[in-house]
Protein backbone atom coordinates (compact mmCIF):
# COMPACT_ATOMS: atom_id res chain seq x y z
CA UNK A 1 0.00 0.00 0.00
CA UNK A 2 2.96 2.49 0.76
CA UNK A 3 4.42 1.68 -2.06
CA UNK A 4 1.77 2.90 -4.37
CA UNK A 5 1.00 6.11 -2.44
CA UNK A 6 4.35 6.75 -2.82
CA UNK A 7 4.26 5.78 -6.71
CA UNK A 8 0.71 7.81 -7.11
CA UNK A 9 2.91 10.88 -5.40
CA UNK A 10 5.38 10.76 -7.82
CA UNK A 11 3.06 10.39 -10.74
CA UNK A 12 1.45 13.69 -9.16
CA UNK A 13 5.08 15.31 -8.79
CA UNK A 14 5.63 14.99 -12.53
CA UNK A 15 2.40 16.03 -13.83
CA UNK A 16 2.98 19.38 -11.53
CA UNK A 17 6.35 19.70 -13.03
CA UNK A 18 5.39 19.40 -16.55
CA UNK A 19 2.19 21.42 -16.17
CA UNK A 20 4.37 24.17 -14.66
CA UNK A 21 6.78 24.09 -17.56
CA UNK A 22 3.84 24.05 -20.10
CA UNK A 23 2.68 27.15 -18.42
CA UNK A 24 5.79 28.86 -18.60
CA UNK A 25 5.92 28.66 -21.88
CA UNK A 26 2.39 30.04 -22.75
CA UNK A 27 2.29 33.63 -24.14
CA UNK A 28 0.82 36.63 -21.81
CA UNK A 29 -1.98 38.73 -24.08
CA UNK A 30 -0.49 42.18 -23.69
CA UNK A 31 -3.91 43.79 -25.10
CA UNK A 32 -7.24 42.76 -26.93
CA UNK A 33 -8.72 45.84 -28.15
CA UNK A 34 -11.67 45.98 -30.12
CA UNK A 35 -13.69 49.08 -31.23
CA UNK A 36 -16.87 49.63 -33.23
CA UNK A 37 -15.29 50.85 -36.68
CA UNK A 38 -17.82 53.68 -37.51
CA UNK A 39 -17.97 55.23 -34.21
CA UNK A 40 -14.54 54.32 -32.62
CA UNK A 41 -16.51 53.13 -29.36
CA UNK A 42 -14.33 50.60 -27.62
CA UNK A 43 -16.20 47.08 -26.89
CA UNK A 44 -13.15 45.17 -25.54
CA UNK A 45 -9.69 46.35 -24.26
CA UNK A 46 -7.57 43.88 -21.79
CA UNK A 47 -4.15 44.62 -20.53
CA UNK A 48 -1.56 46.93 -19.89
CA UNK A 49 0.05 46.89 -23.09
CA UNK A 50 -2.24 48.43 -25.42
CA UNK A 51 -0.53 52.05 -25.44
CA UNK A 52 3.23 50.59 -25.50
CA UNK A 53 5.01 50.61 -29.65
CA UNK A 54 5.90 47.49 -30.12
CA UNK A 55 7.66 46.40 -33.51
CA UNK A 56 4.26 46.55 -36.64
CA UNK A 57 6.36 42.99 -37.53
CA UNK A 58 4.14 41.43 -40.64
CA UNK A 59 1.13 43.40 -40.12
CA UNK A 60 2.47 46.10 -41.78
CA UNK A 61 1.60 44.51 -44.75
CA UNK A 62 -1.80 45.59 -44.68
CA UNK A 63 -0.41 49.17 -45.02
CA UNK A 64 2.38 48.20 -47.99
CA UNK A 65 -0.68 46.50 -49.89
CA UNK A 66 -2.17 49.85 -49.76
CA UNK A 67 0.46 51.65 -50.82
CA UNK A 68 1.16 48.91 -53.41
CA UNK A 69 -2.25 49.10 -54.77
CA UNK A 70 -2.21 53.08 -54.75
CA UNK A 71 0.18 53.65 -56.68
CA UNK A 72 0.27 50.73 -59.45
CA UNK A 73 2.51 48.48 -58.97
CA UNK A 74 0.10 45.29 -57.05
CA UNK A 75 -2.28 44.68 -59.93
CA UNK A 76 -4.51 42.44 -58.54
CA UNK A 77 -4.36 39.10 -56.27
CA UNK A 78 -1.99 37.58 -58.78
CA UNK A 79 0.13 40.48 -60.42
CA UNK A 80 2.90 40.99 -60.34
CA UNK A 81 4.24 37.24 -59.91
CA UNK A 82 7.84 38.09 -59.05
CA UNK A 83 10.40 35.23 -58.93
CA UNK A 84 12.44 34.40 -56.14
CA UNK A 85 16.10 34.75 -56.36
CA UNK A 86 19.01 33.64 -54.26
CA UNK A 87 20.24 35.94 -51.62
CA UNK A 88 16.17 36.63 -50.85
CA UNK A 89 15.55 36.49 -47.47
CA UNK A 90 14.03 32.35 -47.44
CA UNK A 91 13.16 31.81 -43.59
CA UNK A 92 10.94 29.39 -44.71
CA UNK A 93 11.03 26.97 -47.40
CA UNK A 94 7.51 28.19 -48.45
CA UNK A 95 9.25 31.42 -49.75
CA UNK A 96 11.51 29.90 -52.07
CA UNK A 97 9.22 30.26 -54.87
CA UNK A 98 7.26 32.80 -57.16
CA UNK A 99 4.79 34.77 -55.20
CA UNK A 100 2.16 37.28 -56.08
CA UNK A 101 0.08 39.45 -54.24
CA UNK A 102 -2.25 36.90 -52.59
CA UNK A 103 0.36 34.24 -51.95
CA UNK A 104 2.62 37.08 -49.99
CA UNK A 105 -0.11 37.71 -47.72
CA UNK A 106 -1.09 34.09 -47.54
CA UNK A 107 2.64 32.97 -46.74
CA UNK A 108 3.77 36.18 -45.31
CA UNK A 109 6.81 36.35 -47.23
CA UNK A 110 9.27 39.31 -46.59
CA UNK A 111 11.40 39.20 -49.35
CA UNK A 112 8.56 40.24 -51.89
CA UNK A 113 7.51 43.24 -48.98
CA UNK A 114 11.32 43.84 -49.97
CA UNK A 115 10.53 44.32 -53.42
CA UNK A 116 7.35 46.76 -53.27
CA UNK A 117 8.77 49.04 -50.85
CA UNK A 118 12.44 49.35 -52.76
CA UNK A 119 10.24 50.04 -56.01
CA UNK A 120 8.08 52.78 -54.43
CA UNK A 121 11.33 54.21 -52.84
CA UNK A 122 11.93 55.86 -50.01
CA UNK A 123 9.84 59.50 -50.26
CA UNK A 124 7.08 57.61 -51.32
CA UNK A 125 6.67 55.10 -48.91
CA UNK A 126 7.42 57.91 -46.09
CA UNK A 127 4.74 60.20 -47.77
CA UNK A 128 2.64 57.22 -47.27
CA UNK A 129 3.52 56.36 -43.69
CA UNK A 130 3.22 60.05 -42.82
CA UNK A 131 -0.46 60.01 -44.15
CA UNK A 132 -1.39 56.79 -42.84
CA UNK A 133 0.00 58.08 -39.16
CA UNK A 134 1.41 54.49 -39.19
CA UNK A 135 2.65 54.21 -35.51
CA UNK A 136 6.17 55.96 -34.98
CA UNK A 137 6.65 56.41 -38.77
CA UNK A 138 10.08 55.81 -38.15
CA UNK A 139 11.58 53.70 -41.64
CA UNK A 140 15.30 54.45 -40.52
CA UNK A 141 15.72 51.05 -40.14
CA UNK A 142 18.67 49.53 -38.15
CA UNK A 143 21.18 52.27 -36.75
CA UNK A 144 23.72 53.01 -38.86
CA UNK A 145 22.50 50.73 -41.69
CA UNK A 146 20.49 52.71 -44.35
CA UNK A 147 18.02 49.39 -44.78
CA UNK A 148 14.78 50.80 -43.86
CA UNK A 149 13.04 49.97 -46.55
CA UNK A 150 13.89 46.18 -46.34
CA UNK A 151 14.13 46.32 -42.27
CA UNK A 152 11.98 48.87 -40.81
CA UNK A 153 9.13 46.43 -39.54
CA UNK A 154 11.96 43.93 -38.72
CA UNK A 155 12.19 44.28 -35.09
CA UNK A 156 13.73 47.47 -36.45
CA UNK A 157 12.71 51.00 -36.46
CA UNK A 158 8.92 50.89 -37.37
CA UNK A 159 7.03 50.26 -34.11
CA UNK A 160 3.25 50.32 -33.43
CA UNK A 161 0.73 50.12 -30.41
CA UNK A 162 -2.62 48.52 -30.39
CA UNK A 163 -4.13 51.39 -30.06
CA UNK A 164 -2.67 52.53 -33.06
CA UNK A 165 -3.16 49.40 -34.81
CA UNK A 166 -7.02 49.75 -34.53
CA UNK A 167 -6.95 53.56 -35.36
CA UNK A 168 -5.12 52.58 -38.61
CA UNK A 169 -7.96 50.25 -39.63
CA UNK A 170 -10.76 52.34 -38.65
CA UNK A 171 -9.17 54.83 -41.34
CA UNK A 172 -8.85 51.97 -43.70
CA UNK A 173 -12.38 50.17 -43.24
CA UNK A 174 -13.67 54.16 -43.52
CA UNK A 175 -11.70 54.81 -46.43
CA UNK A 176 -10.63 58.19 -44.93
CA UNK A 177 -7.30 57.70 -46.08
CA UNK A 178 -6.29 59.48 -49.38
CA UNK A 179 -6.25 56.36 -51.52
CA UNK A 180 -8.44 55.03 -55.13
CA UNK A 181 -11.08 52.75 -54.24
CA UNK A 182 -9.17 50.00 -55.86
CA UNK A 183 -6.09 50.10 -53.31
CA UNK A 184 -9.35 49.42 -50.66
CA UNK A 185 -11.14 46.84 -52.44
CA UNK A 186 -7.84 44.87 -53.36
CA UNK A 187 -6.30 44.81 -49.85
CA UNK A 188 -9.57 43.76 -48.58
CA UNK A 189 -9.53 40.82 -51.06
CA UNK A 190 -6.28 39.39 -50.28
CA UNK A 191 -6.86 39.48 -46.24
CA UNK A 192 -9.77 37.68 -46.40
CA UNK A 193 -9.47 35.01 -44.40
CA UNK A 194 -13.17 34.01 -45.10
CA UNK A 195 -16.79 33.68 -42.88
CA UNK A 196 -16.77 31.95 -39.55
CA UNK A 197 -19.17 29.39 -38.31
CA UNK A 198 -20.86 32.31 -36.40
CA UNK A 199 -21.40 34.44 -39.27
CA UNK A 200 -18.46 36.71 -38.80
CA UNK A 201 -16.63 37.85 -42.12
CA UNK A 202 -12.77 38.07 -40.82
CA UNK A 203 -10.32 40.29 -42.44
CA UNK A 204 -6.62 40.28 -41.18
CA UNK A 205 -3.20 39.65 -40.90
CA UNK A 206 -0.87 38.30 -38.29
CA UNK A 207 2.78 39.29 -37.35
CA UNK A 208 5.43 37.52 -35.62
CA UNK A 209 8.60 39.61 -34.32
CA UNK A 210 11.27 39.29 -31.50
CA UNK A 211 12.07 42.14 -28.88
CA UNK A 212 15.49 43.67 -28.43
CA UNK A 213 17.86 43.58 -25.76
CA UNK A 214 19.24 47.04 -24.60
CA UNK A 215 22.72 46.10 -26.93
CA UNK A 216 20.75 45.23 -29.87
CA UNK A 217 20.58 41.44 -29.72
CA UNK A 218 16.96 39.35 -30.70
CA UNK A 219 15.44 38.36 -27.29
CA UNK A 220 14.81 34.68 -28.14
CA UNK A 221 12.20 32.59 -26.91
CA UNK A 222 9.81 36.22 -25.71
CA UNK A 223 8.01 36.74 -29.38
CA UNK A 224 5.44 39.10 -30.03
CA UNK A 225 2.62 37.48 -31.16
CA UNK A 226 0.01 40.19 -33.25
CA UNK A 227 -3.59 39.80 -35.05
CA UNK A 228 -4.85 42.52 -36.35
CA UNK A 229 -7.89 43.13 -38.82
CA UNK A 230 -11.86 43.61 -38.85
CA UNK A 231 -14.84 41.98 -39.05
CA UNK A 232 -18.11 42.11 -40.06
CA UNK A 233 -21.58 40.61 -39.57
CA UNK A 234 -25.03 41.88 -40.34
CA UNK A 235 -23.70 45.77 -40.94
CA UNK A 236 -21.53 45.76 -38.62
CA UNK A 237 -17.87 46.34 -38.62
CA UNK A 238 -15.47 45.66 -35.66
CA UNK A 239 -12.07 46.63 -35.93
CA UNK A 240 -8.85 44.76 -33.55
CA UNK A 241 -5.66 44.42 -32.82
CA UNK A 242 -4.06 41.49 -30.18
CA UNK A 243 -0.29 41.58 -29.11
CA UNK A 244 1.20 38.73 -27.29
CA UNK A 245 4.51 38.21 -26.13
CA UNK A 246 5.67 34.43 -25.62
CA UNK A 247 7.33 33.33 -22.37
CA UNK A 248 9.39 30.72 -23.95
CA UNK A 249 10.14 29.03 -27.31
CA UNK A 250 6.74 27.79 -28.77
CA UNK A 251 6.63 25.13 -32.04
CA UNK A 252 4.94 27.25 -33.67
CA UNK A 253 4.83 31.13 -34.26
CA UNK A 254 3.26 33.55 -32.45
CA UNK A 255 1.42 35.51 -34.55
CA UNK A 256 -0.63 32.58 -35.77
CA UNK A 257 -1.53 31.51 -32.32
CA UNK A 258 -2.65 34.67 -31.55
CA UNK A 259 -4.98 34.62 -34.74
CA UNK A 260 -5.92 31.57 -33.75
CA UNK A 261 -7.06 32.68 -30.06
CA UNK A 262 -8.47 35.81 -31.36
CA UNK A 263 -10.86 34.31 -33.63
CA UNK A 264 -12.38 31.54 -30.68
CA UNK A 265 -12.30 34.48 -27.98
CA UNK A 266 -13.75 36.90 -30.25
CA UNK A 267 -15.56 35.90 -32.86
CA UNK A 268 -17.00 32.30 -32.24
CA UNK A 269 -20.25 33.90 -31.73
CA UNK A 270 -22.69 35.75 -33.50
CA UNK A 271 -22.32 38.60 -30.20
CA UNK A 272 -18.70 39.09 -31.36
CA UNK A 273 -16.18 40.99 -29.05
Amino acid sequence: MRAVVWGLALVLSVLTFLGRGAGAAESTVLCTVAVEAESGAVIRKEGEGCEGRVTSASTVKIAIALMGYDAGFLKDEAAPELPFKEGYVDWRESWRQPTGPARWIRESVVWYSQRIMETLGRDRVQAYVDTFHYGNRNLSGDPGKDNGLTTAWLSSSLKISPMEQVAFLRAVVGRTLPLGDRAYDMTARITDLGTRPSGWWIHGKTGSGLPRNPDGTLQFGHAYGWFVGWAEREGRTVVFARLTQDNGKQARPSGPRARDAVLKDLFSDADGP
